[in-house]
């Protein structure tokens, strides 16, 4: 979990430039910021909304464990 000060600057990043803010949360190679760059390149407005989904409400360890229950 993120501490509160990095959840703003990543929520602020992401309403100034949708891609910079998924990228920040989950990297550059992810589907998540892919489908987050693509959704900003065909309009600015889907990509916020996409942004601030996949920052608030989308856990970015949800894999790992997962994958560690697994193992």
């Amino acid at each position: 979990m993120s501490s509160g000060c990095l959840l703003l600057c990543e929520i602020i990043l992401s309403i100034l430039l949708p891609p910079l803010g998924v990228c920040l949360r989950y990297g550059c190679c992810t589907v998540e910021f892919f489908i987050c760059l693509v959704l900003t390149i065909l309009g600015y407005l889907p990509g916020i909304i996409y942004a601030l989904y996949a920052i608030i409400c989308v856990n970015p360890d949800r894999d790992v464990d997962r994958y560690e229950r697994l193992a």
